[in-house]
Protein backbone atom coordinates (compact mmCIF):
# COMPACT_ATOMS: atom_id res chain seq x y z
CA UNK A 1 0.00 0.00 0.00
CA UNK A 2 1.58 3.51 -1.01
CA UNK A 3 1.33 6.31 1.69
CA UNK A 4 0.67 8.68 -0.90
CA UNK A 5 -2.79 8.72 -2.70
CA UNK A 6 -2.59 12.00 -4.65
CA UNK A 7 -6.22 12.15 -3.76
CA UNK A 8 -5.46 15.31 -1.71
CA UNK A 9 -3.62 17.38 -4.14
CA UNK A 10 -6.46 19.81 -5.13
CA UNK A 11 -6.52 20.87 -1.29
CA UNK A 12 -9.87 18.56 -0.14
CA UNK A 13 -9.56 15.72 2.21
CA UNK A 14 -12.25 12.81 2.44
CA UNK A 15 -14.23 12.64 6.27
CA UNK A 16 -15.51 9.23 6.83
CA UNK A 17 -18.15 8.20 5.12
CA UNK A 18 -16.84 9.83 1.56
CA UNK A 19 -17.49 13.22 2.21
CA UNK A 20 -15.21 15.85 0.45
CA UNK A 21 -14.59 18.68 2.68
CA UNK A 22 -11.62 21.88 2.00
CA UNK A 23 -8.79 21.22 3.93
CA UNK A 24 -8.87 24.46 4.89
CA UNK A 25 -12.27 23.47 6.97
CA UNK A 26 -12.32 23.78 10.67
CA UNK A 27 -13.31 20.54 11.06
CA UNK A 28 -10.12 19.53 9.73
CA UNK A 29 -8.43 21.68 11.88
CA UNK A 30 -9.58 20.64 14.55
CA UNK A 31 -8.39 16.92 14.26
CA UNK A 32 -5.69 18.02 12.67
CA UNK A 33 -4.61 19.65 15.87
CA UNK A 34 -5.48 16.55 17.87
CA UNK A 35 -2.97 14.93 15.75
CA UNK A 36 -0.58 17.86 16.46
CA UNK A 37 -1.20 17.05 20.30
CA UNK A 38 -0.68 13.48 19.85
CA UNK A 39 2.72 14.21 18.88
CA UNK A 40 3.37 16.42 21.71
CA UNK A 41 2.38 13.98 24.00
CA UNK A 42 5.00 11.52 21.77
CA UNK A 43 7.53 14.31 22.60
CA UNK A 44 7.19 14.16 26.28
CA UNK A 45 7.28 10.19 26.83
CA UNK A 46 10.63 10.39 24.84
CA UNK A 47 12.23 12.35 27.68
CA UNK A 48 11.37 10.16 30.09
CA UNK A 49 7.87 9.90 31.91
CA UNK A 50 7.54 8.47 35.38
CA UNK A 51 5.64 4.97 35.18
CA UNK A 52 2.05 6.02 36.55
CA UNK A 53 2.19 9.09 33.86
CA UNK A 54 4.04 7.03 30.76
CA UNK A 55 0.88 4.68 31.55
CA UNK A 56 -1.64 7.82 31.69
CA UNK A 57 -0.06 8.91 28.44
CA UNK A 58 -0.60 5.95 26.48
CA UNK A 59 -3.76 5.93 27.37
CA UNK A 60 -4.41 9.50 26.37
CA UNK A 61 -2.68 8.64 23.12
CA UNK A 62 -5.54 6.27 21.63
CA UNK A 63 -7.97 8.43 22.92
CA UNK A 64 -6.83 11.00 20.80
CA UNK A 65 -7.13 8.25 18.17
CA UNK A 66 -10.16 8.09 18.66
CA UNK A 67 -11.24 11.49 19.19
CA UNK A 68 -9.41 12.22 15.41
CA UNK A 69 -12.67 9.72 14.10
CA UNK A 70 -15.07 11.44 15.63
CA UNK A 71 -14.11 14.47 14.88
CA UNK A 72 -13.51 13.05 11.27
CA UNK A 73 -17.41 11.49 11.26
CA UNK A 74 -20.50 13.70 12.37
CA UNK A 75 -22.33 12.79 15.18
CA UNK A 76 -24.94 12.79 12.77
CA UNK A 77 -23.41 9.89 10.45
CA UNK A 78 -24.70 6.68 11.88
CA UNK A 79 -21.12 4.73 11.02
CA UNK A 80 -19.73 2.65 13.12
CA UNK A 81 -16.74 3.98 14.81
CA UNK A 82 -15.70 4.66 18.83
CA UNK A 83 -16.82 8.11 19.64
CA UNK A 84 -15.46 9.96 23.08
CA UNK A 85 -17.89 9.31 24.94
CA UNK A 86 -18.15 10.13 29.52
CA UNK A 87 -16.11 6.81 30.19
CA UNK A 88 -13.11 8.67 28.70
CA UNK A 89 -13.33 11.62 30.53
CA UNK A 90 -14.44 10.04 33.68
CA UNK A 91 -11.10 8.28 33.17
CA UNK A 92 -9.34 11.78 32.80
CA UNK A 93 -10.67 12.67 35.90
CA UNK A 94 -9.31 9.51 37.99
CA UNK A 95 -6.21 10.25 36.31
CA UNK A 96 -6.18 13.71 37.98
CA UNK A 97 -7.17 13.07 41.52
CA UNK A 98 -4.96 9.89 41.78
CA UNK A 99 -2.32 12.39 40.62
CA UNK A 100 -2.94 15.50 42.40
CA UNK A 101 -3.43 13.68 45.28
CA UNK A 102 0.35 13.77 45.87
CA UNK A 103 0.72 17.18 45.03
CA UNK A 104 0.72 20.28 47.07
CA UNK A 105 -1.95 22.68 46.53
CA UNK A 106 -1.39 25.25 44.39
CA UNK A 107 -1.93 29.29 46.04
CA UNK A 108 -0.43 30.77 42.82
CA UNK A 109 0.10 30.68 39.23
CA UNK A 110 3.31 28.88 37.78
CA UNK A 111 5.20 29.29 34.98
CA UNK A 112 5.65 26.37 32.54
CA UNK A 113 8.97 25.03 33.56
CA UNK A 114 10.94 22.48 35.30
CA UNK A 115 12.13 19.58 33.58
CA UNK A 116 12.17 18.73 29.77
CA UNK A 117 9.66 16.36 30.27
CA UNK A 118 7.57 18.83 32.61
CA UNK A 119 8.12 21.50 29.94
CA UNK A 120 6.72 19.47 27.04
CA UNK A 121 3.74 18.25 29.00
CA UNK A 122 2.89 22.03 29.55
CA UNK A 123 3.42 22.12 25.63
CA UNK A 124 0.63 19.38 24.98
CA UNK A 125 -1.35 21.00 27.33
CA UNK A 126 -0.97 24.52 25.59
CA UNK A 127 -2.17 22.62 22.39
CA UNK A 128 -4.78 20.52 23.80
CA UNK A 129 -6.10 24.50 24.97
CA UNK A 130 -5.57 25.61 21.30
CA UNK A 131 -7.58 22.28 19.89
CA UNK A 132 -10.72 22.92 22.36
CA UNK A 133 -10.85 26.26 21.27
CA UNK A 134 -10.81 25.30 17.57
CA UNK A 135 -13.39 22.63 18.56
CA UNK A 136 -15.68 25.13 19.75
CA UNK A 137 -15.15 27.67 17.42
CA UNK A 138 -16.35 24.51 14.65
CA UNK A 139 -19.20 23.60 16.57
CA UNK A 140 -20.66 26.96 15.74
CA UNK A 141 -21.37 25.60 12.07
CA UNK A 142 -20.55 21.73 12.11
CA UNK A 143 -22.17 18.68 13.83
CA UNK A 144 -19.15 17.97 16.63
CA UNK A 145 -20.12 16.29 19.70
CA UNK A 146 -20.01 18.14 23.21
CA UNK A 147 -18.50 15.30 24.43
CA UNK A 148 -15.19 15.92 22.37
CA UNK A 149 -15.07 19.54 23.92
CA UNK A 150 -15.44 18.03 27.15
CA UNK A 151 -12.92 15.70 26.87
CA UNK A 152 -10.14 18.24 25.55
CA UNK A 153 -10.99 20.80 28.45
CA UNK A 154 -9.78 17.50 30.96
CA UNK A 155 -7.39 16.33 29.03
CA UNK A 156 -5.46 19.88 29.62
CA UNK A 157 -6.12 20.40 33.01
CA UNK A 158 -4.79 16.36 33.38
CA UNK A 159 -1.41 17.37 31.18
CA UNK A 160 -1.43 20.38 33.58
CA UNK A 161 -1.02 18.21 36.59
CA UNK A 162 1.03 15.20 35.29
CA UNK A 163 3.49 18.53 34.45
CA UNK A 164 3.44 19.35 38.03
CA UNK A 165 3.90 15.20 39.11
CA UNK A 166 6.84 15.14 37.02
CA UNK A 167 8.67 18.46 38.28
CA UNK A 168 7.16 16.89 42.19
CA UNK A 169 8.68 13.55 41.41
CA UNK A 170 11.99 14.83 40.24
CA UNK A 171 12.20 17.52 43.00
CA UNK A 172 12.25 20.63 41.23
CA UNK A 173 10.10 23.37 42.70
CA UNK A 174 7.03 25.39 40.77
CA UNK A 175 8.12 28.37 39.14
CA UNK A 176 5.91 31.08 40.87
CA UNK A 177 4.36 33.73 38.73
CA UNK A 178 5.73 37.35 40.05
CA UNK A 179 3.89 40.23 38.95
CA UNK A 180 6.17 43.21 38.45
Amino acid sequence: MKIYTKTGDSGETSLFGGQRVPKSSLRIETYGTADELNSAIGLARSFGLTEKNEEIAVQCQNDLFVLGADLATPPSRQAKIDRIGKEHFERLENFIDELDAGLETLKFFILPAGSQTAAALHMARTICRRCERICIQAKETEDISDDVVIYLNRLSDLLFVMARYENSVSGLPETKWKVR
